[in-house]
């Protein structure tokens, strides 16, 4: 994942100013909070949190049906 410079956020000011990683969050879509100069947790709003599930749904049962047609003879042997 790329991170954007504009959305980093320590865990420090994150804790003192939590209104601050809502605000960055808002205008950018995520806020990522650094710990130990390391990305730790990621802000999302609430409606891009919907998306992202469905998106990822979407992607394992894409990833589920490719499986299912590549070892379809293998699943139907081992059925019997």
């Amino acid at each position: 994942m790329t991170i954007d410079t504009n959305t980093v956020v320590s865990m420090t000011e994150a804790n003192q100013n939590f209104s601050k990683v809502t605000r960055i969050a808002d205008q950018y879509g995520r806020a990522v909070v650094f710990k130990n100069n390391a990305p730790r947790y990621l802000v999302i709003q609430f409606a891009i949190a919907d998306q992202v599930e469905d998106a990822a749904k979407s992607e394992v049962l894409a990833s589920a049906s490719k499986m299912m047609d590549l070892y379809d003879d293998a699943f139907k042997e081992l059925a019997k």
